[in-house]
């Protein structure tokens, strides 16, 4: 019987997919059936993640090393994956870092560090599947911003212009490629337990407490949490929404 949520066939790349919120998306791909193109920087993170999704849906998955800010990088990368798979369907952009600084701290080179891990990564990588996807006259881009899409935060300067920069970026692509039945969209993350926030705990006193008073659904989210909107935002099911960013938040950013 139809599923609108099967992506069996479906041909997935998952940038930073080698652990955290880009592997609970990548689980979630690979449960509704699609083959999943794991790209990071860490040989060893990409192993482990590629395992882990073998172990538990008994597929095997591409393990692709790249920095994702050097357009060359990119560019084999993707024509790595074209050449093994000869598809790409679905991209998501959630490669991403942070330097925690007030923004009179930050020098030039951490901002720049900054945009480039998380905008210009997605752009690069974005722009390198558009010609496979309009070849093939279908495709799903989902980019993968933050609550600081939306908020400011002292410590978080060239996250938060990054961010803000990646639902920008969703919204042009997708005005941009609609004609070549290609949905763009972003998820914002609200707090999920991940090793970054668990740094971010570390880093920034009280962070947790904090949070947890003002998520109406009373916890942090786990990366599993996000599997299904991203399963939707991949699949069938979604192809009358482009150009939204959806926050996946437990309601924090509901809240005054």
């Amino acid at each position: 019987m139809f599923s609108p949520f099967d992506l069996t066939s479906r041909v997935a790349i998952i940038t930073g997919g080698n652990g955290g919120l880009g592997l609970g998306m990548a689980r979630g791909l690979a449960a509704a059936g699609a083959d999943i193109a794991l790209v990071g920087r860490n040989r060893e993170k990409l192993a482990t993640a590629a395992q882990a999704i073998a172990d538990d849906f008994g597929k095997s998955s591409l393990q692709i090393q790249a920095d994702l800010t050097q357009e060359t990088d990119v560019t084999r990368a993707v024509g790595d994956i074209y050449e093994h798979f000869k598809r790409v369907d679905i991209l998501i952009n959630n490669a991403g870092m942070n330097i925690r600084k007030n923004p009179h701290e930050c020098s030039l080179d951490e901002f720049r560090q900054v945009i480039d891990g998380n905008l210009t990564s997605a752009f690069l990588v974005a722009k390198a599947v558009y010609p496979l996807m309009k070849s093939q006259q279908a495709g799903k881009v989902i980019n993968v911003g933050s609550m600081a899409s939306v908020f400011g935060a002292p410590f978080a300067a060239a996250y938060a212009s990054a961010k803000g920069g990646v639902v920008q970026l969703t919204k042009s692509q997708a005005l941009a490629w609609a004609a070549d039945n290609i949905q763009v969209n972003a998820i914002l993350p609200g707090w999920f337990d991940t090793d970054l926030t668990r740094r971010a705990r570390v880093e920034v006193p009280a962070t947790y407490d904090r949070v947890i008073t003002r998520i109406p659904l009373g916890r942090w989210g786990d990366p599993a949490d996000i599997a299904g909107t991203a399963v939707w935002l991949a699949s069938s099911a979604s192809d009358y929404v482009t150009g939204v960013a959806i926050p996946v938040d437990g309601g924090y950013t509901s809240q005054i």
